[in-house]
């Protein structure tokens, strides 16, 4: 019997990562007796004042906000790594540690705290992009640092601390995890082929056209055939680029209305503000030409039958790999049901 992907259990290969998501489509019928999460329909002022991140108020440290009118950008108060931290080396048989330099940055996405990406005008949002452009040009330029992440945690279901819709500019000194294994898998296509791993990818998505979600003359927001989060997307560019740095007017403005129209189609999909945890995977500015690299933003949502009902990591996905019910085929069609 040929393998049915929407209806039999089946593992499906991340070529970026290059590991395995089992899917489950059979599952999706089951009834859900677990945890529900509240939902927090609350309509926000345009200005808080006890909002650390409002325009004009006096932020956890004791600074004070500029009187901003789009975007601002400021260190943080509370960073994960420092520029000033040692780079010793602390090594006892089997146990190995080494200090890790770095600068953290927080971006105010708009000064109207009611607003989230998805509420925010395309302009708006290519201020926020011609910004992260910029920083990671910036820090990356520096010599001790050799990766950007750019970020966004949204909702309080992702960890969220404050509404004010913002995001956060990770830099440092060596690459993370993920990116080690995108930069490891995407060199090694390269160097085979020629050509970068998600362009090709693309072209075969666009040909099929079974999981694309949107389109642009610039890029393309489409349901990665690999994907772990029910309702997962990944905006990529149709131009083969390394990194954010080199958009150009035009895909500037075609990579916020990308964003501004993936973030709408979530918030419309449950009628609540769709929770979720975004990021930019582009090349290391470790000074290297990394040609291989084919920058990328990713969607993780949390959601997965309602605006209560909530995706869990636990269990066989803590100890064996990631699981999903609902395929990537079914999600892109909920998902344009609400464009």
């Amino acid at each position: 019997m040929n393998l049915n992907l929407s209806e039999h259990p089946h593992r499906r290969y991340n070529i970026l990562t290059r590991e395995w998501v089992l899917v489950s489509p059979h599952r999706a019928k089951r009834p859900w007796q677990g945890q529900e999460e509240e939902v927090n329909n609350e309509i926000r002022p345009k200005y808080d004042p006890s909002c650390y991140l409002c325009s004009g108020n006096k932020r956890a440290n004791g600074e004070i906000n500029p009187n901003y009118d789009d975007v601002f950008v400021f260190n943080n108060d509370f960073a994960a790594l420092q520029k000033s931290s040692k780079k010793d080396q602390f090594k006892d048989g089997l146990l190995l540690a080494e200090g890790e330099q770095g600068i953290c940055k927080v971006i105010c996405f708009s000064p109207d705290h009611s607003k989230s990406l998805a509420q925010m005008e395309v302009e708006e949002i290519e201020k926020v992009v011609k910004t992260w452009k910029k920083e990671y040009i910036d820090l990356g330029s520096l010599e001790f640092i050799n990766y950007v992440q750019i970020f966004e945690n949204k909702g309080a279901v992702m960890g969220c601390s404050n509404p004010h819709p913002h995001g956060q500019i990770w830099s440092q000194s060596n690459l993370p995890n993920e990116i080690v294994k995108k930069d490891s898998s995407q060199k090694d296509f390269f160097k085979k082929n020629n050509r970068s791993l998600l362009g090709s990818y693309l072209k075969q998505e666009i040909e099929k056209k079974e999981r694309i979600i949107y389109e642009n003359d610039a890029f393309v927001v489409l349901v990665p055939f690999w994907s772990v989060w029910p309702f997962e997307t990944m905006i990529i560019p149709k131009e083969h680029q390394k990194n954010i740095g080199t958009l150009n007017n035009d895909q500037e403005v075609g990579f916020a209305d990308a964003i501004s129209t993936i973030t709408k189609a979530y918030d419309q999909i449950f009628n609540c503000s769709f929770p979720y945890s975004s990021g930019i995977h582009q090349a290391p500015t470790n000074g290297e030409k990394n040609e291989h690299w084919h920058w990328h933003m990713s969607f993780y949502p949390p959601l997965l039958r309602s605006a209560t009902v909530k995706k869990f990591m636990v269990g066989y996905e803590m100890f064996g790999s990631p699981q999903r019910d609902i395929t990537a085929e079914q999600a892109v069609k909920i998902i344009k049901h609400h464009l």
